[in-house]
């Protein structure tokens, strides 16, 4: 077991003789100094894994040498011990990123709770995490073989995620291979689950169905909307939840999350679909039936996206809502500088809707897939990457700028995106489609079970280009390629990021309502 190293400075250090004893026992190497001058020396010739410094001692005082220390070895945790509650003192202390702050008369307990705390935190928390999980494997894969209903699927899903990122915070990672494991056992049995319900939810009422893409505005956003209150309804592309829990904290900074719930996209989960669902409040087929100017199928070379505030402001209309409204896609950083600066006049609006082009500003580069690759090559890295670009993003700018002025805020996306690994071969002519995980087309040709088939596209009030038109999803984390130059698209695109298909990571999709907290 690691032995760690502790300087102890204070000027009454015969005193502590007992605590030091107490701390060697348990497997520590104490070094006692009796002045803040020799704690810098010792700083100088040695590097420690903790220090302990009295505060009050005479010539050079515990904060002149904290900053000594800390110019010297600036990553070396440093806890503050004092007589004195003086709130100044404190200030100080924290200010110069002290790691603790003990109150005398220290107990020994005390301080070796300071210590575990400090140095062996990680390898407690990953024994702890690594425990947890397995008592909860458990329980997750029993529930696979019960009859699950959408809220217990996004129950699901939430473990996972909250899992993955507490064995992601630890050292010792050797669960992450179980995990997996579970993950795609659950993503398997999510497909099953969607193939045998998701008719049912489109086409009956009066089915156990979750909202959905169309459903979003209607059952959700509308509601909400205030008297003399600013509604700001943010879509982040392809925001996945795990994605939200990394950027959750950066947020709460300046929100409070009053609920965090989830909605289902509608298949394809892609932006043209999905998205235009949201803002349209309606199913693909009854966009092209009733907006038939601004609906864009799978046959129209024009931009799918081109029209969402025409469609919102028809959906607002339809609903008899007597709003203010304005509407904003960030699809560059420029863009996103400009909204943050029309924060202040925007405010006597009832509702702001904000599409942010996530990926796009992410990658800097809508085709250069190799980048992503590199950036992000598995989950964790991905929402290391999102957590960075949010962060001196202007998006971050907008959510402060919002909560600065009191605005209530909600956010979600249209639809989330899964890391592909396993190649489905797939023959279709030159008019099929050219997204990975779903195909439209009038000859598509397969072998194997491992997609969702769609023969009759209407009862999924999907869009038919002609009378023999078919759709098949990719599912779990499968993603379609040619027999033409098969290798070369394989290892082109595997491990990218993809959506249009079945999986949780494109369906679940997180929608947290925040409110500001400056009222």
């Amino acid at each position: 077991m690691q032995r760690y190293t502790i300087l102890w400075a204070d000027d009454e250090i015969d005193l502590l003789k007992p605590h030091i004893l107490f701390l060697e026992k348990k497997g520590y190497d104490v070094t006692p100094v009796n002045s803040g001058a020799d704690a810098v020396e010792a700083c100088e010739d040695s590097s420690f894994d903790l220090v302990f410094l009295d505060e009050n001692m005479p010539g050079m005082t515990g904060l002149e040498t904290l900053t000594q220390i800390k110019s010297l070895r600036p990553s070396t945790p440093v806890v503050m011990i004092t007589k004195s509650e003086e709130e100044h003192i404190m200030e100080e202390a924290i200010g110069s990123k002290i790691a603790d702050y003990l109150i005398k008369p220290v107990n020994p307990n005390q301080i070796l709770l300071s210590a575990k705390k400090l140095l062996e935190n990680k390898r407690l928390v990953s024994e702890r995490t690594n425990i947890g999980y397995q008592q909860d494997f458990r329980n997750i894969s029993m529930a696979f073989s019960e009859q699950m209903n959408h809220e217990d699927w996004a129950d699901v899903y939430k473990k996972l995620i909250y899992w993955e990122l507490e064995i992601e915070n630890t050292e010792d990672k050797s669960m992450f291979e179980v995990l997996d494991m579970q993950k795609t056992e659950a993503n398997a049995n999510f497909t099953k689950f969607i193939i045998d319900n998701y008719e049912e939810w489109l086409n009956d009422p009066d089915s156990d169905r979750p909202v959905m893409s169309h459903q979003l505005m209607r059952k959700k956003v509308f509601p909400a909307l205030q008297e003399n209150k600013s509604l700001w309804f943010l879509v982040i592309d392809n925001l996945r939840y795990d994605q939200w829990k990394v950027l959750q904290p950066v947020i709460s900074e300046y929100f409070r999350v009053e609920e965090e719930e989830s909605y289902y996209s509608i298949l394809p989960t892609t932006t043209a679909y999905s998205r235009n669902a949201i803002f349209s409040g309606m199913m693909p087929t009854d966009m092209a039936k009733f907006h038939p100017d601004i609906w864009k199928g799978e046959d129209d070379d024009e931009g799918k996206n081109m029209h969402e505030e025409d469609f919102l402001l028809r959906q607002i209309e339809k609903n008899k809502l007597n709003i203010k409204s304005s509407y904003h896609k960030i699809l560059h950083v420029n863009q996103g500088r400009q909204l943050v600066e029309n924060v202040h006049n925007l405010m006597s609006n009832d509702l702001n809707v904000v599409v942010y082009n996530f990926v796009d500003m992410l990658s800097h580069a809508r085709t250069d897939l190799e980048m992503i690759r590199e950036l992000a090559p598995d989950e964790a890295a991905y929402r290391s990457l999102t957590h960075s670009w949010f962060q001196h993003s202007p998006l971050l700018d907008l959510i402060r700028s919002i909560g600065e002025k009191g605005g209530q805020l909600m956010i979600t996306t249209d639809h989330g995106t899964i890391r592909v690994k396993k190649p489905f071969k797939i023959i279709g002519d030159r008019n099929v489609n050219t997204n990975l995980r779903y195909k439209q087309g009038k000859n598509l040709g397969y072998d194997g079970e491992n997609v969702f088939s769609v023969y009759k596209p209407e009862d999924l009030f999907l869009p038919k280009v002609n009378v023999s038109t078919s759709y098949v999803f990719a599912v779990e984390d499968y993603f379609f390629a040619y027999p033409n130059n098969y290798n070369y698209y394989v290892n082109h695109y595997k491990d990218t990021f993809q959506h249009g298909g079945v999986s949780m990571e494109e369906m679940i999709i997180p929608f947290i309502t925040l409110s500001s907290k400056n009222g």
